[in-house]
């Protein structure tokens, strides 16, 4: 009877993320001493984010300027 709970649990299961790493079990996320450096390497999409964000303000001052 365990194997048919174990197909059904296998069956059940919920995929993994879109951008979960699949079999990488190196991977580790960046500890508390790594610093914003890590993070953007190892997630550049907040790098991309965050320089949109960063123009947006500049924009926003620049425009406040030319008044």
């Amino acid at each position: 009877m365990s194997e048919s709970s174990d197909t059904a649990t296998e069956a059940t299961a919920t995929p993994p993320a879109a951008g979960a790493p699949v079999g990488d079990a190196s991977w580790t996320p960046p500890g508390p001493d790594a610093g914003p450096a890590a993070v953007v390497a190892d997630r550049p999409e907040i790098a991309v984010g965050a320089a949109f964000a960063g123009g947006l303000v500049l924009a926003l001052i620049l425009k406040r300027l030319a008044r």
